[in-house]
């Protein structure tokens, strides 16, 4: 009995036309009572047969934290907090790094659409929002804020910048050699937990043409860890246990003074 010839192993074809590939020297970042800040090296390499000029691109972005935000007012002569408004949709830490300006490398329309810099970034604050019935034919989103809307955007952008959370680095991509390429990631002690995208574009005559992600994870090791994930898992246990370790330290420190 014949046996059936099998079919040739299939050889999986590089991808046509320009392509980048990158690597982070460290993907997995561990936070405890030490840490300081920790610094990220991605190496990488643009493949172009044509050797075309191009510019790389890196977004990193943290996971998204809502941000209450307040303006102090002035009533009857005392300086009050208005009501907060929260933002929405903005990451906990957000960093681009490119090989020249970003306005230099492709359109405000291309920026726009892939959130590559802080003014492009998707911030929008939904409770201030309502949607009203325009001539009758259409829906058109409103918001309360108005032309105010700028003034608070900038000022959520100015105190993560201010906080080391927000940069945007036009020399923080380099070429060291011929499509080989550097870019460092600085992450301050303030980074929050969670996994962080990153994200390497390459653009060609000012239109992205390769893209690839990378993930970098942060997280709390030894005792930290285990606080972080008890208040998380068990955080009505945790308020609890933090209550009586308060009330037991005070009580302590009265004894001891009153023996004094």
């Amino acid at each position: 009995m014949a046996v059936p010839a099998l079919p040739p192993p299939q050889i999986e074809q590089p991808e046509p036309g320009p392509r980048v590939a990158a690597a982070l020297t460290e993907a997995n970042i561990r936070v405890t009572s030490e840490f300081a800040g920790a610094k990220i090296v991605l190496y990488g390499a643009v493949f172009d047969p044509q050797t075309r000029p191009a510019d790389v691109v890196v977004i990193v972005r943290g996971p998204d934290q809502p941000i209450r935000i307040a303006r102090k007012t002035r009533v009857a002569g005392l300086w009050i907090n208005s009501r907060p408004v929260v933002f929405e949709g903005a990451p906990g830490f957000y960093m681009a790094a490119s090989s020249r300006p970003l306005t230099e490398i492709a359109s405000f329309s291309t920026l726009r659409r892939l959130g590559a810099g802080i003014d492009h970034l998707p911030m929008n604050a939904p409770d201030e929002e309502r949607i009203e019935t325009r001539y009758g034919v259409r829906d058109v989103v409103v918001s309360r804020l108005g032309a105010d809307y700028l003034d608070w955007r900038r000022a959520v952008i100015r105190l993560k910048e201010d906080a080391g959370l927000y940069a945007t680095d036009q020399d923080g991509v380099r070429f060291v050699d011929r499509g080989l390429f550097r870019a460092e990631i600085d992450l301050p002690t303030s980074a929050p937990i969670g996994q962080y995208q990153t994200e390497i574009i390459l653009f060609q005559d000012g239109e992205p043409v390769s893209r690839r992600a990378r993930t970098i994870t942060v997280e709390k090791a030894g005792l930290e860890r285990w606080l972080f994930l008890f208040a998380n898992n068990r955080p009505w246990l945790y308020g609890i246990v933090s209550v009586l370790i308060a009330l037991g330290s005070g009580w302590l420190a009265s004894v001891v003074f009153r023996r004094r």
